[in-house]
């Protein structure tokens, strides 16, 4: 970390306050429920607007950032955020269906702005640690944050929405006096102007896209296919848990140590074993599942995370026009969630045929994700051989 600019350290202690504070998504069910008095099919469809919120934010946070500039853009989500936690113990029920969809978009426009203001900063040797350490703090927040809003949630559910305001208060704060004022740089004579046209311009960069969103699909199997799995098992809930756990610490431990180790490798190779390494990991688990067997597959699937994701974004700003920062962020970030909403339903269908079968297909996805890139990219290095060759 000390290789890094002393404004990406500062935001970094800024995000990871923002990340110990920002409790209030994770209690938003309950809070419905015990504090609204709602009943779980309501409470489940007024918080399901967060999310929905948070994906159309993400789409939309880099274009905005574009635009307006990635510095002010963050600083309004931070305010924005603050003020929408600080209203919600006032809203009236009726109304908070519409206040968690504005807080969620605001979340959402936060994460690609915050990695696209730090990414296209620095140059492109320095991207996959800055981002390492980005994912590694928000680990880190998201490990000692949530028992902390349960322990102030006992006395009062309020608490939480107030100290996530105050944790973006913050930011803010960090936003505004750490993080430089930069004119945004002219881009070239050539330059793509439309997202559109520069996707149409960079083939590789899609399949990059399409390809992480097969390898998050089998990814998210770990938040739907390995409680069902364990409870099937007669895993107490606590087991999850602490797997979850275990997913983060090994995230905070080992992510930004990996990404300096591996900084002058290409990213591409990375990111396919980074791919492979999901795949396998679930396929550890189809011959005999057990509470063991998917622990022991939770680590490899820890470690191919720890490869791609941090690589992946890096590589998302590698390959975006001057201009574009922002938009590439959103465009990597929808398809880095994209299996929050494809994986529930698809594991929920396999398990009730098969268990087996659910995990062969978690593991065959994330192998194809990564067989396609890795032919693409061995293609592409043979055009450039027999290129070299001719001449």
């Amino acid at each position: 970390m000390g290789e890094l600019p002393g404004w990406v350290r500062w935001l970094l202690v800024g995000r990871f306050v923002n990340a110990l504070g920002s409790m209030a998504w994770v209690f938003v069910p309950l809070y419905l429920v015990s504090g609204r008095g709602l009943d779980e099919a309501a409470a489940g469809s007024v918080a399901a607007v967060w999310g929905v919120g948070t994906i159309l934010g993400n789409l939309a946070g880099g274009s905005v950032g574009d635009r307006w500039g990635l510095r002010p853009t963050l600083a309004f989500a931070s305010l924005a955020s603050a003020l929408g936690c600080a209203v919600v113990p006032l809203t009236p029920t009726g109304g908070l269906a519409v206040v968690l969809f504005v807080m969620g978009a605001l979340g959402g426009i936060g994460r690609p702005v915050s990695f696209a203001l730090v990414t296209s900063a620095l140059p492109s040797e320095d991207r996959r640690r800055a981002s390492a350490w980005m994912r590694s703090v928000n680990n880190a927040g998201t490990v000692l944050g949530p028992p902390l809003g349960g322990l102030l949630a006992v006395h009062h559910f309020g608490a939480v929405f107030v100290i996530d305001a105050l944790a973006s208060l913050l930011m803010l704060g960090v936003v505004l006096l750490v993080v430089p004022a930069t004119a945004r740089a002219a881009a070239p004579e050539g330059t793509p102007t439309r997202v559109l046209t520069a996707l149409r311009a960079d083939p590789r960069f899609v399949l990059l896209l399409l390809t992480v969103v097969l390898a998050d699909t089998a990814y998210r199997f770990a938040y739907s296919a390995v409680p069902w799995q364990l409870d099937t098992l007669g895993a107490a809930p606590w087991v999850y848990g602490t797997t979850i756990s275990l997913n983060c610490v090994l995230i905070v431990l080992f992510e930004p140590w990996l990404a300096h180790r591996l900084r002058a490798r290409s990213p591409e190779p990375l990111i396919v074993a980074g791919f492979a390494l999901v795949g396998l990991g679930w396929l550890v688990v189809a011959p005999s599942p057990a509470v063991a067997t998917v622990l022991a597959a939770l680590v490899v699937v820890t470690a191919g995370e720890m490869l791609y994701k941090p690589t992946a974004t890096a590589h998302a700003a590698d390959r975006a026009p001057e201009g574009m920062h922002g938009r590439y962020q959103s465009l990597y970030g929808a398809a880095s969630i994209g299996g929050t909403v494809i994986a529930p339903p698809l594991a929920g269908a396999l398990f009730g045929a098969s268990p087996r079968l659910m995990w062969v297909v978690g593991g065959f996805l994330a192998l194809a994700a990564a067989a396609t890139l890795g032919l693409s990219a061995a293609g592409k290095n043979a055009d450039a051989l027999t290129l070299g060759a001719g001449e």
